[in-house]
């Protein structure tokens, strides 16, 4: 019991050790008050305080290991109270063998047998319901260490699950651009695999349960940028607005990359003008502010397999932070919006 309630076994020692001695002081305070000699009262209650200790370290293992349920909840009462029984007539056994020519002090340890029972009793069935107490809310604290536990594998297996998703999905899509240039531009396509065997070098081998800063976010997307621009030529233009003071913010990686290419899958489909695609960071209290513009058809059809980006970002967010008010959408004046905000670590 006491071992479960500190961590550290010494402490728990003491604390058993200090109740003894305070049991004993007690004690010895009451036989000095009915007129036991001085020597004998230290006797008695040096031998009273040994069985109640003894009954406090037999009521910890029992009750810190086992917790009686339905038919057997008597324990809780019959166990402490018939080790009481058996303690006090020990320990009047033990003393009138000690003291067997003192018979006023025998008559007086006999006339009060029950007084001692009852004290003891009560003493060690409060030891026990201590014991069941402390106990059940190891047992709790163990549930919920382990739901918590079981919480966080869950999240980290689906963040590593999106991470996974992230990098197929944009390998997917520069394959199949290549295989349409293959033919038709084949030193476009030759130009697009080289820059692609860049990009996917540099974040394939990065630990993506480390955080980067702006600025090298930012380098992986200018590399995802020169492929997107081996497909769409001219007509994408992409427009970084980042202020110095932002630069060194951190982010998970490749946060951005999935919204910048949903953007140009909305931004480019349907529009045969040039597009132009705004990134902004800046800084707002202790978040790292992000926004991204492009223009939008809302007459258009939807791009075949687009939606991706937003829910995988949304759900990164929600699983790092808890919360699903870092990500917002909207479409004002055919310029659809995407802001995120990244609280800093501190």
């Amino acid at each position: 019991m006491f071992s479960k309630a500190f961590s550290n076994p010494s402490k728990s020692n003491w604390i058993v050790q200090g109740a003894g001695v305070i049991w004993f002081l007690g004690t010895f305070g009451l036989l000095m008050f009915y007129g036991v000699e001085q020597s004998i009262a230290i006797v008695d209650a040096l031998v009273f305080a040994l069985f109640f200790s003894l009954g406090v370290n037999m009521l910890d293992r029992v009750f810190g290991f086992y917790i009686p349920k339905g038919s057997n909840n008597w324990l809780l009462l019959g166990l402490p109270l018939l080790y009481s029984f058996i303690a006090v007539l020990g320990h009047q056994y033990l003393l009138k063998w000690v003291y067997s020519d003192k018979e006023t002090y025998l008559i007086f340890l006999k006339s009060h047998l029950y007084l001692r029972w009852a004290i003891l009793g009560l003493a060690e069935v409060l030891v026990a319901l201590i014991a069941i107490v402390v106990s059940k809310l190891e047992q709790q604290g163990e549930t919920q260490e382990r739901e918590a536990m079981m919480n966080e594998l869950s999240r980290e297996a689906e963040l590593t699950q999106l991470r996974q998703q992230l990098q197929p999905h944009f390998l997917f899509n520069s394959l199949n651009s290549i295989s349409a240039l293959t033919v038709s531009q084949p030193l476009k396509a030759r130009e697009m695999v080289l820059q692609l065997s860049d990009f996917l070098r540099g974040t394939i081998r990065k630990d993506h349960q480390q955080w980067v800063s702006l600025e090298e976010e930012l380098s992986y997307l200018k590399m995802y940028l020169d492929i997107e621009r081996v497909r769409f030529g001219h007509r994408l233009e992409i427009e970084f607005d980042v202020t110095d003071e932002v630069k060194q913010m951190r982010l998970p990686q490749l946060l951005i990359q999935p919204l910048l290419e949903n953007a140009i899958k909305h931004g480019l489909y349907g529009i045969i003008e040039d597009v132009k695609i705004i990134v902004q960071a800046y800084r707002e209290q202790n978040y790292l502010m992000l926004k991204i513009e492009n223009p939008y058809d809302p007459d258009a059809a939807a791009p075949k397999g687009t939606g991706f980006g937003l829910s995988s970002v949304g759900r990164r967010l929600f699983l790092l932070f808890g919360r699903k008010d870092l990500l917002e959408s909207k479409t004002v004046d055919s310029v659809f919006t995407v802001s995120i905000k990244i609280p800093q670590q501190k």
